[in-house]
């Protein structure tokens, strides 16, 4: 077993290949050749110039001013120079958000650390149960709990800290969630205008005989909400035609490229083959190539758009509906708006870069079913994951090679290919897997129909802190596969669970040690070297890149990847709150991963990442829950621990501890979780009474006319574009219809959803924009 001196040897190793990497990054990003690997968010705002774009030709690839040498380390302390308003001005409020979840493991585990070590470590360590007994123990274990005699009085300690570290982790989630939903409130109130604020998302418009979803939705609002109703623009399934405008992009980038060419060398027109990646085939002048193969797709862009505005079976039954202030589309979105609850539901719209298009495609009577398959496959995935990687890894052994091919046993039985073969191989299937698992989960989130890009995320981060539970927590534990500890689980009582997994979490501790200082600090270090981003950006640059829009693909930094990055974050939550009480001596390691991974993000966000969407810090309800669950998961195991050690008096009075975090979190969720659900009014009002006033001849319409258009749409020609908003801003003294029932009848048609008292006299007035 791993003694103290190991885990020395190991965090030593650990620190010195973090300061290794920090070194590495801190000398290649100064430069010039990488300076858009590591500033791109700068470039992306149009605030910053390549360096190498002029002066010597070696200073184009290789920094010559050698007093930056010296001041190489000067990132980490420009990292913490930017305060925090400025940075959700310059990064938006969901990075500002993201980096206090660091801040929230400093501010847990920092003090929980300082009384762990003055007060349980010199409760475990003098005691001499281990070294008196037979068993095989290192000196991390004398740290632990493992260390006390059973039915010692001792165990009263272990009781009052868990009560003081839950206490303290509850002050410290609530003074957070109050400050984000502050921070929330504060951000939608002093933001600049955004389509979202006056905008509501309608699905399951039922259908109609009379009129198409177009009319009926205007009519619909035009009645229900005659003062407050502005625009509306109808859901189209795009999914063909958006695919066109993807292949049409691609090609004119190629005669882009080709028309550079030939401009930098008139006397010789470029070619290429007309086989698979110009391979083979007949050689043709590649410019004629190309502006034929864009026009016939133009052609085809143009019939499909036809057929999408025309084709009644190419419109959902769902529709983006703006008003005239935030107070109108607040009430909207959070009411009932027909007798029936299954019609004309209404939420807010995401911000139009938010939008998943693909997915309002999807019938909303399918999203159920959808669900429920999902929820399936993952159940399968998470606890059936093992037995085809074990399939993979059965062929990967050198038996299973020479049957497979036993031509290559010779080769095979070479000592370095045969060692290789079993040191590699084995492993190399779960890691493939475990790569590939964010992308699994979310597709199987986009299958699910969520309509926004956020709510994706946030469901795939559930789905892969749940997987990372039971596979990377419970599997390490608990020795096997899930599906195993889940066989074990049926086939024991309920409270003897907590009893299995509480014995065997102080044996685990040098195991998670070791993880946290490879995962968690080495990750980190690698994180900010962005040691692939690096490679692949030279390399597509030096063979791919063709025009300047080639090199600002190849630069994209991509997003901060919340489905991936707070759930390991969540981790560490986990087993810092797990073994606080039982083996207090991880929670160094864990507070020198959050340090780090604070100051290492914030650099990121500040220089590199660009987040394609803002949610204004939706998904902190989801933090501080598994943050919650994480706290209770501590107690039960800490509750099953103590029953094993004939700790009768103290093991019941922790049953109190998960039934007062269960009433915290309700308390919570009732006190600040509707700030991230609904807008308040009074907000809204005040917003819309001071744009009144600063701004009272804004034209709100041509501000929304074309925000929540399908963006294949957007590239239609100016023409039309100026034609499509003219006929728009011609508001109808009278609604026209044609469903004979409203102007003969006082009963609605049967499909409206509406209410089926008569029409008043005043209904011309009424129906009046």
């Amino acid at each position: 077993m791993a003694t103290l001196n190991d885990i020395a040897v190991a965090a030593a190793i650990n620190i010195l290949t973090a300061c290794a990497f920090f070194v590495a990054f801190a000398i290649l990003r100064i430069q010039p050749v990488n300076d858009r690997v590591y500033f791109p968010k700068w470039y992306i705002k149009g605030l910053r110039s390549s360096p190498s774009s002029g002066g010597a030709l070696v200073s184009k690839f290789v920094n010559l001013d050698f007093r930056s040498y010296v001041r190489f380390l000067n990132w980490m302390p420009a990292a913490l120079q930017m305060p925090e308003p400025e940075l959700i001005d310059h990064a938006g409020l969901d990075s500002a958000a993201y980096l206090r979840i660091y801040l929230i493991g400093l501010k847990i585990f920092v003090p929980i650390a300082f009384i762990a070590f003055a007060v349980m470590v010199p409760v475990n360590w003098t005691n001499s149960t281990l070294k008196n007994s037979n068993v095989v123990f290192s000196n991390i274990d004398e740290l632990s709990i493992s260390n006390v005699p059973v039915g010692s009085s001792r165990f009263w300690t272990h009781l009052v800290m868990a009560y003081a570290f839950t206490l303290w982790t509850c002050y410290v989630l609530k003074r957070e969630y109050e400050k984000v939903a502050s921070m929330r409130l504060h951000f939608l109130a002093s933001d600049q205008r955004r389509a979202d604020q006056f905008t509501v998302l309608v699905r399951n418009v039922p259908p109609d005989p009379d009129e198409t979803v177009s009319q009926l939705v205007e009519h619909f609002f035009l009645v229900n909400h005659p003062d407050h109703y502005l625009t509306h623009q109808v859901v189209y399934n795009a999914n063909k035609l958006s695919k066109l405008v993807n292949e049409k992009k691609k090609l004119q980038n190629w005669l882009d490229y080709y028309q550079l060419k030939l401009s930098r060398n008139p006397s010789k027109r470029p070619s290429k083959k007309t086989g698979f990646l110009g391979l083979w085939g007949n050689r043709v002048d590649a410019i004629d190539f190309y502006t034929s193969e864009i026009e016939r797709l133009l052609k085809e862009i143009s019939s499909e758009r036809d057929t999408i505005t025309s084709n009644p079976k190419s419109i959902m039954p769902a529709a983006f509906v703006s008003f005239r202030t935030r107070w109108n589309a607040a009430v909207c979105a959070q009411t009932q708006q027909s007798r029936n609850p299954t019609l004309w539901l209404t939420e807010w719209a995401p911000e139009p870069r938010d939008i998943c298009w693909d997915n309002l495609a999807i019938p909303y009577v399918s999203l159920t079913i959808r669900r429920l398959v999902v929820a399936v496959a993952f159940f399968f995935l998470t606890f059936f994951f093992m037995i085809p990687i074990a399939f993979v890894q059965s062929l990967a052994n050198i038996e299973g090679i020479e049957k497979a091919v036993p031509f290559l046993k010779p080769v095979i039985e070479v000592k370095f290919i045969k060692s290789f073969i079993q040191g590699f191989l084995p492993g190399i299937a779960l890691k493939i897997f475990l790569i590939f698992l964010p992308t699994i989960l979310m597709i199987m989130s986009k299958f699910e129909g969520f309509n926004s890009i956020s709510a994706l995320e946030r469901r795939s981060a559930t789905r892969y802190y749940i997987f990372q539970f039971v596979n990377v927590f419970l599997g390490s534990i608990i020795t096997g596969t899930a599906f195993q500890q889940l066989d074990k689980f049926i086939h024991q009582s309920a409270n003897e669970i907590p009893k299995t997994i509480g014995v065997s979490i102080p044996m685990k501790a040098t195991f998670f040690i070791t993880y946290i200082m490879v995962d968690g600090w080495a990750g980190v270090a690698g994180e900010i070297l962005r040691l692939k981003p690096l490679i692949i950006y030279h390399l597509k640059n030096f063979f791919l890149v063709k025009t300047e829009k080639d090199r600002e693909d190849a630069m994209d930094p991509g997003t901060l990847g919340f489905n991936t990055g707070e759930p390991q974050i969540q981790l560490y939550f986990l087993l810092g709150l797990v073994y606080a009480v039982v083996s207090p001596i991880l929670l160094p390691f864990i507070i020198v991963f959050f340090g780090l991974a604070y100051v290492v993000y914030r650099h990121q966000i500040i220089n590199v990442y660009n987040q394609e969407y803002e949610s204004a810090a939706a998904f902190w309800p989801d933090v501080h829950g598994r943050i919650i669950t994480a706290l209770i998961i501590s107690q039960l195991l800490l509750m099953g621990l103590l029953s094993t050690k004939e700790a009768a008096q103290s093991t019941p009075l922790l049953i109190t501890l998960p039934v007062l975090t269960i009433w915290f979190h309700r308390f919570c969720k009732g006190c600040y979780e509707p700030a991230f659900i609904r807008y308040p009014l009074q907000e809204a009002m005040m917003k819309d009474t001071l744009e009144r006033a600063t701004e009272p001849n804004l034209n709100l319409k041509s501000f929304l006319q074309n925000a929540y258009i399908h963006p294949v749409f957007k590239g239609e020609d100016d023409g039309e574009n100026e034609t499509a908003a003219e006929e728009c801003e011609k508001e109808p003294a009278v609604v026209p219809t044609k469903r004979q029932s409203r102007r003969n009848t006082p009963l609605p048609s049967k499909y409206s959803g509406s209410s089926s008292s008569s029409l008043p006299d005043d209904t011309q007035k009424m129906l009046r924009p």
